[in-house]
């Protein structure tokens, strides 16, 4: 990942337009679509979160949303770790309709995982967090939301015999052995494909786990398991590998999470456009 990439980012998030965006960075639209996929489909966790650093811009910022009082922000400083694995559109709409509404905030992007939210979120290092699955560990002291489901589909060896159908259920993938994601990068992924086996009536067989879907797409192609998936992964290289829909639908639910003594105003402002946008789509 190179500093480029994450202006390319920044320049469509303000805009919500490829177009207008590569005329602002002087950039051929498709070059500039290409790199922006790119840079999400590449990061080796097999979806890319970024942390934005939210930072109050020097002077008096009073008034700068139609005239309230916009200086009560708790800490100078908050982070939000967000992610476009749901959907590139979707994270450039949360973070061009903050930009809108709070233009003198300054925007700085890291990559993290959902574990290493987690982490971050209890130490205090970013305030909000788009960690997937709902967080289940105890003693913790987080809020979480459900903001979107992601529909679910089987990744297969492309000469599998499920292959040649056009959707597969769970139970016929009773005898296989699955490639699972690690829970040091995505806290309660292992319990969640568990639970999703055991409730189409049988025992999950893990063969093996990894950091992410882009690995767990290559031990696919190799003949090691079959693994579930979000359906935007799809969108990532897969040779040697077919992706099928689940029939009935499985959903996988998509949270954010924040600390609940976190008395940030940004972080209320982002947490509303993140629900306002999930609700109109």
């Amino acid at each position: 990942m190179e500093l480029r990439h994450l202006r390319y980012f920044v320049a469509v998030a303000e805009d919500l337009s490829f177009t207008k965006a590569a005329r602002k960075i002087r950039l051929a639209q498709p070059s500039l679509t290409r790199q922006v996929r790119n840079f999400g489909g590449r990061n080796h966790r097999g979806s890319a979160p970024v942390s934005f650093r939210l930072q109050k811009a020097a002077g008096n910022v009073r008034g700068e949303r139609g005239g309230g009082a916009t200086d009560e922000w708790g800490r100078a400083r908050s982070s939000i770790s967000d992610t476009w694995q749901t959907s590139i559109t979707g994270c450039c709409r949360r973070i061009g309709s903050f930009r809108k509404l709070c233009p003198r905030v300054s925007l700085n992007l890291f990559d993290m995982s959902s574990a290493e939210q987690f982490e971050a979120l209890e130490g205090r290092r970013i305030d909000l967090g788009f960690v997937g699955l709902r967080p289940a560990r105890s003693g913790h002291d987080l809020l979480s939301e459900c903001v979107s489901h992601d529909a679910m589909f089987v990744a297969l060896p492309s000469l599998h015999p499920l292959a040649i159908e056009a959707k597969a259920k769970l139970a016929d993938l009773a005898q296989q052995f699955f490639i699972g994601i690690s829970a040091r990068t995505h806290a309660g992924a292992r319990e969640w494909l568990l639970d999703v086996c055991q409730g189409a009536g049988f025992s999950g067989n893990i063969l093996q786990e990894t950091d992410g879907e882009p690995t767990a797409i290559k031990f696919v192609a190799g003949g090691l398991g079959v693994a579930l998936m979000p359906e935007q992964i799809t969108g990532l290289p897969h040779e040697g590998v077919a992706f099928r829909p689940l029939s009935p639908p499985l959903l996988r639910e998509s949270t954010i999470a924040w600390r609940a003594d976190n008395p940030s105003t940004p972080l209320r402002d982002y947490i509303r456009i993140v629900k306002d946008l999930a609700r109109s789509m």
